[in-house]
């Protein structure tokens, strides 16, 4: 069943492009191939909290394939994992919804999309380091493609190439630390439930923290972090709206699943030596992240550094479960962690979605262009509002059940940072509500063009995401439920 969802979007696009289905049907089968994914995903959730306990992997499978060097095709998913996919599914139907009136070559952008989120499903659910590589990997040349192709601006190809050089150099650290596991494990293996189980580097001397440095680079660029975040901005700000929405909300979900998946399970000694340094970028990718989007007028860049911003704050609840200090705060913290990754995928692609009716309208995401939206376009100014108390940690939404539980869980390890951590609440509040009121309130700018209101189509792509964040944010045991017994199990594996 888990090769059926990862799989199932590639062969989809495999048909697309071979049988040359015209390019209208290319598009509704792209989003019926995501309504599929989005039920097999809600089904194996139901199934997983039924039959297995933390740290189980649930639809395990795995297949020989390169035994000389051990590794294998295994995949499986847990409470880690669970939540990714199920968002990626989510996220990728919502850009197919909203891309039904794609003109530009639609059918190999359905194709592009497609496989796309075969690479993600994969990532998520990789239990070996070399097939999370091999997905890691095409993920990015996807999303080349995406921004080169499909981008808009005289910059879009420079932009494109910029993201692929700075991820594809983090890949190649990132595979640097998985060679350097594979030669410290006896007997070597690729396999991340056997390192997890025994991890090769307890006790190495300086092997263990050069491993965990290669690894953590790798990461931290495509989550991406401060200071590796400069690719980031400009591929937002050139890729199409839907790229831009599964950009934030799933490939940059893969750096922070790849601490939680490797970086801390396989190397618990090294992560609490140096979660001291991931507490630190955490909070200073939060302030900076922060201060650099208040001072935007260019509302995609705006929403691409609170990107940045929002990611501090999973880092800093990681780096938390590190330190030292009461077990059930830490477990806290890393829970709101991987609930942040969940939130911050929802509303931010939301956010995207929203910056692309923008430049649609106005053909400009130039916030000092626009005024007094809210008269013409109601359901726009709602929904983007909406969109800016979530993220900005409103009670009600996700984005506070994520925050409060990553700053109260941090508070007792890591003290001094959490308290730093929490002014980055009080600039993005400051930033959003400075960006609403330029867009929605006032005047209409001189020469302001004619804005129409959200359409259908662009109300059912945006619509779900948000209802979903509202979800969790009122009944947070929904997802909870499956990511707080993971979180514990995480715990104990660090604190070895």
């Amino acid at each position: 069943m888990l090769s059926l969802l990862i799989f199932l979007p590639a062969a989809v696009a495999a048909v697309l492009l071979l049988a040359r289905v015209p390019d209208r049907v290319a598009l509704w089968a792209w989003l019926v191939t995501g309504l599929v994914t989005v039920g097999l995903s809600v089904g194996m959730w139901a199934a997983y909290l039924h039959g297995h306990g933390p740290g189980q992997f649930g639809f395990a499978e795995q297949v020989p394939w390169m035994p000389g060097i051990g590794s294998s095709y295994h995949v499986g998913v847990d409470g880690l994992s669970l939540p990714l996919l199920a968002l990626t599914a989510v996220i990728f139907t919502a850009t197919a919804v909203y891309s039904l009136r794609e003109r530009q070559q639609p059918r190999s952008y359905a194709a592009l999309f497609l496989a796309l989120q075969t690479t993600s499903l994969g990532v998520f659910s990789a239990l070996d380091l070399i097939v999370f590589f091999v997905f890691f990997d095409l993920s990015i040349v996807g999303m080349y493609f995406v921004i080169a192709g499909w981008g808009h601006g005289p910059a879009r190809r420079r932009s494109a190439l910029l993201f692929f050089l700075y991820t594809f150099t983090g890949s190649l650290a990132l595979l640097l630390g998985f060679i350097g596991l594979y030669v410290a494990s006896d007997p070597h293996t690729f396999d991340i439930a056997e390192l997890a189980a025994h991890p090769p580097l307890t006790g190495s001397g300086a092997a263990g923290p050069l491993v965990l440095a290669a690894i953590a680079l790798g990461l931290a660029i495509k989550t991406p972090t401060v200071p590796f975040h400069s690719w980031l901005p400009p591929a937002h700000t050139d890729a199409p709206a839907a790229g831009s929405a599964v950009l934030a909300g799933i490939l940059l979900k893969m750096g922070t699943f790849g601490f939680v998946r490797i970086a801390m399970p396989l190397l618990p000694e090294q992560w609490r030596t140096y979660a001291w340094v991931f507490v630190g970028v955490g909070v200073a990718s939060v302030l900076y992240g922060a201060l650099v989007a208040l001072a935007q007028d260019n509302f995609k860049r705006l929403i691409a550094f609170t990107s940045v911003n929002h990611m501090g704050y999973i880092l800093l609840g990681l780096g938390a479960a590190g330190l030292a200090g009461d077990a059930h705060a830490r477990s806290v913290a890393v829970t709101g962690a991987l609930v942040q990754m969940v939130s911050h995928g929802l509303i931010t692609a939301a956010l995207f979605l929203l910056a692309g009716v923008l430049l649609d309208r106005g053909g400009s995401y130039d916030l000092t262009r626009y005024g007094a939206l809210a008269g013409p376009a109601p359901r726009f100014a709602a929904l983007t509002t909406v969109a800016a108390f979530a993220s900005l940690g409103l009670p009600g939404f996700s984005g506070f059940i994520a925050e409060f539980q990553i700053l109260a869980g941090s508070l007792g390890p890591a003290t001094p940072a959490a308290a730093v951590a929490a002014l980055g609440i009080v600039l993005t509040a400051g930033l959003f509500l400075w960006a609403i009121h330029r867009l929605f309130l006032g005047t209409p700018r001189t020469g302001q063009v004619a804005f129409a209101d959200l359409s259908a189509r662009e109300l059912w792509a945006i619509g779900p995401l948000l209802a979903l964040s509202v979800l969790i944010g009122v009944f947070p045991q929904s997802l909870l439920g499956v990511v707080t017994p993971a979180a514990d199990h995480l715990i104990a594996l660090v604190g070895r």
